[in-house]
């Protein structure tokens, strides 16, 4: 069971992003070539066939008309995020995935791939070798998979060729979006902000918007970068609401530091049954004429685990910990106790499952 702290100070730069200077994601499709007999068969996937094709003749070689028979060729979709104020010739990883039915990438090259945005316009090109992180070996009567091979990445294989324009430096004001939203934690930024500026420039530049973004003035004759790079380091205490995220399928009970529990009585048992076939074998006498019999034998069991009562108040994550810990259950066990007083109405904080 994991407690989230409380008081931890965060600078403004960890908390929000700059509305403005966000990512753009990039898509585009191609060929992987170099795989060892792992590729796409040509008569499962025509659109290998047609794209290998295609490449042949802008190459200035004449493929039309004649059989075309490999198995070391993928077709693949290209990914990538546009990081924002990234320039021409800077360089951006991509991720490599197939769309046929090739059973490995390993050891294959990209070829050069136009990747395109939403709106249709090519921003960057990719080529390079593919790195995939899980492998496949086979035998005659088994076979071993480890991750996945049919799909990879190419650090750094794609050059971004052309800029998304944006006229940061000309504007008059920053919009801060916070990555979580909460009012709280917005008006903590915008009062951080404002003791800054009254120190430093004489005016109260900030205000909250609403619980998710922060406007702020740009002061003037001041550089904005160097405005922004003050921002961000300004400390302040994010806030969130109570909340309990479980995952069921490892166990994992994650508590923000406000959760709350009203005083509530709890009793948890588990009722463990156990079968146990012993079958009994009895044997015919020497050279007699009888034959094997098999008598059956079961054994039921029948225990029962835990079943106390404890009485588990929550007025601070500490003494809501050690609460839960006395019962002496499982995880699992937390987590179905925890459901049933989400039910009961005593849980004071929002409950998420994953």
């Amino acid at each position: 069971m994991l407690a989230l702290p409380a008081g931890a100070a965060s600078r403004i730069k960890d908390v929000v992003s700059l509305q403005s200077a966000r990512q753009n994601q990039l898509i585009g499709y191609g060929l992987v070539i170099g795989l060892q007999g792992t590729g796409d068969s040509l008569r499962n996937a025509p659109f290998t066939e047609q794209s290998l094709r295609a490449m042949l003749e802008n190459l200035g070689i004449a493929a039309e008309g004649q059989n075309v028979r490999v198995n070391n060729v993928a077709a693949v979709i290209v990914t990538a995020n546009l990081p924002p104020f990234s320039s021409v010739g800077s360089r951006i990883d991509v991720n490599v995935s197939s769309m046929g039915d090739a059973t490995s990438l390993r050891g294959g090259t990209l070829v050069m791939t136009p990747l395109s945005a939403a709106d249709g316009q090519i921003y960057a090109v990719s080529q390079g070798s593919v790195v995939v992180s899980g492998f496949t070996a086979e035998g005659d009567a088994q076979s071993l998979t480890q991750g996945v091979t049919t799909a990879g990445r190419v650090p750094g294989g794609a050059i971004i060729e052309r800029e998304i324009p944006l006229r940061f430096k000309d504007t008059g004001h920053l919009t801060l979006q916070l990555r979580n939203p909460d009012f709280t934690t917005a008006v903590s930024i915008a009062d951080a902000i404002n003791r800054h500026t009254g120190r430093r420039y004489g005016k109260l530049l900030a205000s909250a918007n609403d619980s998710t973004t922060v406007q702020v003035l740009r002061p003037k004759k001041v550089s904005l970068p160097r405005f922004v790079a003050e921002i961000e380091r300004l400390l302040v205490e994010p806030d969130a609401p109570a909340r309990v995220v479980i995952n069921e399928r490892t166990g994992t009970i994650v508590m923000g530091h406000d959760v709350r529990i009203s005083k509530v009585a709890v009793s948890h048992g588990a009722l463990t049954i156990r079968v146990t076939e012993a079958p009994i074998i009895s044997q015919p006498l020497p050279f007699s004429d009888g034959v094997t019999a098999v008598e059956p034998l079961t054994d039921i069991q029948a225990m029962t685990e835990g079943g106390q009562v404890a009485i588990v108040n929550g007025p601070n994550l500490q003494t809501l910990v050690a609460g839960l810990n006395s019962i002496g259950v499982k995880p699992d066990g937390i987590i179905a106790i925890l459901q049933g007083i989400k039910s009961a109405g005593a849980l004071q904080a929002e409950l998420v499952l994953q």
